[in-house]
């Protein structure tokens, strides 16, 4: 599945609340009913509307990926999990020429409804082969997309694939410390997979992942034929309203569990 950034994991409640955003999930609350992990459909509306001014998406995610991208205006971009088109709408703002892709057919409609009907926007699964020519864009992002798939190697390819010499590609990815952090007797250095849960209208969403250490992921950049230009951390946006940092998170040197990578073709 190919959403964009995950919700704020202030807004919900928890004995951690404002320190990590990674949850296992055992079982459903009393009371409350799962949605199927591959079942954004279900919840686009509710996900986009939690996802388009919440902290980490408003002030973390989506400045970093845009300063990451640099100068946009007159490159042809593909935004790769646009979700409901946030980052997508921002890039065109900047001058780009965009083009987006979800698996979720919902949250295409509301990118739709976002960027115009005449946007060029696709269902289809990063994890598949992708419904563009080779070479086709200046820049590729992908914001919080990757850690869905148990491969990295096809979408990686694809994306190679589909980008001009020279472009770029820029990725977000949660850092594999807050794994490390969250869950302190597993196995760091194992690609594992994960769960995590969120509310959405009132309805338990279990949403499922995949960690990789570090070293996985740069090999997996570098076997699909990428070299790696940034490894940022950045820090919240320098106008981020102070009324929405909780205190555990309000310092600017705080570890937000995010990575961000700039890719190059070798």
């Amino acid at each position: 599945m190919t959403p964009g950034c995950n919700p704020d994991p202030t807004s919900r409640s928890s004995p951690d609340r404002g320190r990590f955003w990674i949850r296992s999930c055992p079982s459903p609350a009393a009371g409350q009913e799962w949605i199927c992990v591959t079942d954004y459909d279900a919840f686009a509306t509710a996900y986009a509307a939690e996802t388009e001014t919440s902290l980490l998406n408003a002030w973390y995610c989506r400045p970093a990926m845009l300063g990451l991208s640099g100068d946009v205006a007159g490159r042809r971009v593909l935004d790769a999990g646009c979700g409901s088109g946030p980052l997508t709408a921002a890039l065109r703002d900047r001058g780009a020429i965009v083009s987006g892709f979800d698996l979720s057919a919902a949250m295409i409609d509301l990118a739709r409804e976002r960027l115009g009907a005449d946007a060029d926007l696709s269902v289809a699964d990063l994890a598949e082969a992708l419904p563009y020519d080779d070479r086709t864009f200046d820049l590729v992002v992908s914001s919080l997309s990757l850690h869905y798939l148990a491969d990295w190697n096809p979408p990686l390819t694809e994306i190679r694939r589909v980008l001009r010499p020279g472009g770029r590609l820029v990725v977000s990815v949660p850092h594999p410390a807050a794994y490390m952090f969250n869950y302190p007797d597993r196995d760091y250095f194992a690609v594992t997979q994960y769960s995590e849960e969120f509310e959405f209208d009132g309805r338990a969403a279990v949403l499922t992942y995949w960690h990789r250490p570090l070293h996985a992921m740069t090999d997996a950049f570098t076997k699909a034929g990428f070299r790696i230009e940034v490894v940022s951390e950045p820090p919240w946006a320098p106008d981020t309203p102070p009324e929405l940092l909780p205190a555990d998170l309000g310092d600017r040197t705080a570890f937000v569990c995010f990575l961000f990578f700039v890719l190059e073709p070798s």
